[in-house]
């Protein structure tokens, strides 16, 4: 929850700069947008996962490691957006963070063990 809330602040953030004059670049918008529709799909897996299904699980596990990674690596990128565009999307990653901490613990593996089919 707290990633969609933070992807669509940025989002709104963004149009908000646009519609009062500021400069906004294409690759903000993009970024903001596909960050936003990240966390839908976020969502939607982990929806799934509760519900058993093991697959969504592991895409969880997986993509709660990478997206951080590739959210800052991104960013790092020299004059790709300005430097509160890059902060701001660093603490958009900080939930996916610790969902990479908590996905990938002992308890939620071992409720989705090899083996198993889930839903």
């Amino acid at each position: 929850m707290a990633y969609g809330a933070l992807s669509t602040a940025v989002l709104v953030t963004v149009a908000v700069l646009a519609l009062t004059g500021h400069t906004v670049t294409s690759f903000m918008w993009g970024r903001s947008a596909g960050v936003l529709a990240s966390a839908v799909v976020f969502y939607w897996l982990t929806v799934l996962a509760a519900r058993g299904a093991r697959w969504a699980c592991l895409r969880v596990r997986i993509l709660s490691v990478i997206m951080p990674l590739v959210i800052i690596a991104v960013d790092m990128v020299p004059g790709i957006c300005p430097t509160w565009f890059a902060m701001v999307q660093a603490t958009c990653a900080l939930p996916r963070a610790v969902a990479a901490f908590v996905s990938n613990g002992s308890v939620l593996r071992a409720a989705f063990p090899k083996g198993s089919q889930g839903a």
